[in-house]
């Protein structure tokens, strides 16, 4: 198995690790950058230095609420570059809310996983199966 390049851009160290955690039982081998808020993704992605991706990442996974610029401004921002639009992005969120969930879908999202991560919630195994489907269709 390939080794797949993550951006999580998530503020909450907490929720660092459970991304984590779900990806090492699910055995996905990975090399993953963390941005805290959206602005640090941006830079992420621009940026050429080795602590940063040599290549675009093949995921990202993006929390909606954030300081400085949340999930669907960077969305908007990503949807918008001719360098990131095509980028496959999972939400992983906190809000059930349907308008929120809504406003992602328009950007083209790859899926929607509400936290907290549980192994017996069929939401959350169900995005991070496709991602793991997706991840084989490129190999």
């Amino acid at each position: 198995m390939r080794v797949v390049n993550i951006l999580l851009v998530e503020d909450d160290s907490l929720d660092v690790i459970d991304v984590k955690r779900t990806l090492d039982k699910l055995a996905i081998v990975y090399n993953m950058k963390v941005a805290r808020n959206g602005e640090e993704a941006i830079r992420m992605l621009h940026d050429k230095r080795s602590d940063a991706f040599t290549a675009k990442p093949d995921f990202i996974i993006l929390d909606l609420n954030m300081p400085k610029m949340n999930g669907l401004e960077l969305l908007q921002i990503l949807r918008g570059s001719e360098d990131w639009k095509d980028i496959k992005i999972f939400v992983l969120t906190t809000s059930e809310d349907s308008s929120d969930k809504r406003a992602a879908q328009q950007y083209g999202i790859s899926g929607y996983i509400v936290k907290p991560l549980k192994f017996n919630s069929t939401g959350s195994m169900d995005a991070f199966n496709l991602m793991i489907d997706l991840m084989n269709m490129q190999n």
